[in-house]
This record gives structure tokens, sequence and C-alpha cells, in this order.
């Protein structure tokens, strides 16, 4: 097939995508913060989270996404329910505003920090105004979110719930011109082991980390790579991208959203402070 030829778009989601857990936790009074949940991974996470009963609270910049988000979680009957609220994540005021709205929702015990951006450039080429506004969104923002979910969750009858960051591979090792991407997530994982370090047990604090995942942003950063590197589309895919991966093919967002359903589970009672890495063999293997 030619690289003219190949077309790439975001799967979409469907009710069978779901794993769906049976936990006492796991009913509208519980409350779950899912930002990014405009599209890719934080919408399936949201729809994901839904579909298992909890009331979700999706933050994000983009409203007509969160009303398509709505709209999914409402087509596939979902027993739970979702309320988006456009969310600045840069904005303190818009983050404590969204905390203020989950917890009016019911009990609120879970966040999953999702929410992302990219932009591929070296570091002599890196604008510094991306480079912030990258850092703000995925490192500066999860840390105050947590940081006005905490008091409601340790308000709790129990104490008892989970803040989730969305890492990566990224988070494990570094590339060349994602400066800015990998030294969030890098970051990401240190806050991630502090909120479990501050949860006494019950608070647990985990973090996501998987290989390439064919999302939205996921379509425009292979472009931008085809761009940066001088090469094709297709070699991105199959060089760049699944050249190390042992399994050759990308996640989809459902796959990643279950991760982040069942490290919230009480089946995941021990995943405290820890990574649930699904990166198809990038880490850890090589030829």
């Amino acid at each position: 097939m030619a690289d003219s030829d190949m077309e790439l778009s975001a799967p979409e989601l469907s009710e069978g995508d779901f794993l769906r857990i049976d936990d006492p936790y796991f009913d509208t009074e519980t409350v779950a913060i899912v930002t990014g949940a405009a599209s890719g991974i934080g919408r399936a996470t949201a729809v994901g989270l839904a579909a298992n009963g909890l009331t979700v609270v999706g933050a994000d910049i983009d409203a007509e996404g969160l009303d398509e988000t709505a709209d999914i979680a409402e087509d596939f009957d979902a027993p739970g329910t979702f309320h988006g609220v456009e969310t600045d994540l840069t904005d303190d005021g818009d983050v404590e505003a969204v905390v203020g709205a989950a917890a009016d929702e019911g009990t609120l015990r879970y966040v999953a920090n999702i929410a992302g951006m990219q932009h591929i450039a070296s570091i002599a080429e890196f604008p510094m105004a991306k480079y912030d506004l990258l850092l703000d969104i995925m490192l500066r923002a999860p840390f105050k979110m947590a940081q006005e979910s905490i008091p409601h969750i340790e308000a709790t009858d129990d104490s008892v719930g989970a803040i989730a960051n969305m890492s990566s591979v990224h988070g494990q090792y570094a590339t060349k011109d994602k400066t800015a991407y990998i030294t969030s997530k890098h970051g990401l994982n240190g806050l991630t082991r502090s909120i479990a370090a501050e949860g006494n047990g019950t608070l647990r604090g985990f973090s996501v980390s998987v290989g390439y995942v064919l999302t939205p942003l996921m379509v425009d950063q292979i472009e931008d790579t085809a761009e940066e590197r001088d090469i094709s589309k297709r070699e991105v895919v199959e060089d760049v991208m699944l050249g190390q991966a042992r399994t050759k093919e990308m996640m989809t967002p459902a796959e990643v959203a279950n991760l982040f359903i069942f490290g919230f589970s009480s089946h995941a009672t021990h995943l405290n402070g820890g990574d649930l890495l699904f990166d198809g063999g990038y880490t850890h293997t090589y030829e």
C-alpha cells in the first residue's frame, strides 16, 4: 500500500470494549473525575467508568467534545452518569471549580489525570511557551487536581479512593524531539509516588504507562513526526513507533481505559505508588 493510501483514525468505542467489575464502590453515589474526557483515552475512561455504574465528571476545555462523550455514554445505556464540565486545566480556579462540582455530585473517590498534548521539536528549537503549556497541563494540573481532591477523599467514611495518572513508556525512557512530554511523564511518576506516600494505604496513587495508542492526538503526532524526520507516515508507524515493540499493533483507547477501571477497583488494593506498564514489550525487551 502506498503511503498516500494510509488512512489513520482513532477507533470508535463500542459497548463490548469495556471491562466490567462487580465492586462495592462502583455505584452512582461514587464520583470519579476524568480529565481530557472530550476525546481519546480520557473519553474512553469516562465512558468505561460510567458503564461500571459510577458518576463521572469529565473535565476538558473542549465543550463540544464533552457533549459527544455524554452522548456516547447515553447511547450505551450506561448505568452510571456522565457530566461534562468545561475546564481550563491551566487555570487553578477552574480546577478548584470542577473538583467542587464533582464533590457536589456524590462521594468523590477517584481521579484520573489523563489530559495531555504533544509537540515535536528538538531541544534547541522547542518553543518555551509550548514547553510551559505541556508541563502545565500534564504535570502542574495533576498536582493541583490531587491537592484539591485529596481532602474530599480523606473526608469519606473510610478514606478509600485513588488518584491515577496517565504516564507513558516515555516516563521510563527518552526518545528525541519530545522533551516536554518526556519531562512531564517522568515528573508525573514522582507525583504518583508522593500521593501514595501520603495516602496512608487507603487513598492510593498509581500510574498507567502504555506505548502508542491510536487516538486523535496520536494521529496528529504521526503526521508531525513524519514531517520532523522527513519520512513517510508508514515508516513512522512501523519503524519508529512499533519497531521496538514485540506486539505489532497500537493499543486502543478502550484497552487503556480498562487499566484505569481495574486500578480503581478493589482488586487493585496493592497497586499503590506503582505503574501499570502495558507497553507491548517496548521497555524491557530489545533486539
